[in-house]
């Protein structure tokens, strides 16, 4: 177990309390799965679609895409139009461990990587991303993970003691750009092994 005391939880959210997949709508627009990967390999791309979670507007989005693919205004509108589909279903069990933690007295709050736009509707949906203390969307503020100034800025903002803090995130490099930053991380690849990556810093749930 870890002799260091953890007094700040920081919640990832998508894959990690919340499912996301753009495949979820796609698969009923392009149903041939060979052009549906095409499609997000060369037109809605991740790394396009990264750049909503750094502050770009949908419309500027939409206009760059459109220029460079005209035969596919439809699909790439489809996006951002069908984009609830792709934050189904939440995470039962790691919203039960957030909402545990909560109950417990426990300073959480979340860091992700969010067009702001987008978790305004996420909040409609899923009533549990008001409990935590506070939220980071990197799209209110221009900054993403992992760049080291998210961390450094939630931990001004929150007043987080980084030493004392332990953040779950599901991908590796924003689990070592929390490290970078001083924190302590871990992996989330699911609810049980939360559970004892917690167990291991010394918070019983």
């Amino acid at each position: 177990m870890s002799s260091i005391e953890i007094r700040h939880i920081v919640f990832d959210i998508g894959r990690v309390l919340i499912h996301y997949d753009p495949h979820i709508p796609f698969a009923r627009l392009i149903p041939d799965e060979a052009e549906r990967n095409w499609f997000f390999a060369n037109v809605c791309t991740h790394d396009w679609n990264l750049e909503q979670d750094r502050g770009r507007r949908w419309e500027d989005a939409e206009a760059l895409l459109i220029e460079a693919h005209p035969d596919r205004v439809e699909q790439i509108r489809a996006f951002r139009k069908h984009w609830h589909e792709m934050v189904s279903p939440a995470y039962v069990e790691s919203v039960a461990i957030l909402e545990t933690l909560i109950s417990q007295g426990r300073d959480v709050t979340m860091l992700t990587n969010f067009a702001a736009d987008t978790f305004k509707e996420a909040r409609k949906m899923y009533p549990f991303l008001d409990k935590p203390r506070g939220v980071t969307v990197s799209g209110e503020i221009g900054l993403i993970k992992p760049d080291l100034a998210i961390y450094e800025k939630h931990s001004r903002d929150f007043g987080l003691s980084p030493a004392h803090t332990l953040f779950i995130d599901d991908a590796p490099a924003n689990v070592e750009g929390a490290r970078m930053a001083g924190w302590n991380a871990v992996l989330f690849t699911g609810a049980e092994k939360l559970k004892s990556d917690l167990a291991a810093h010394g918070i019983a749930l």
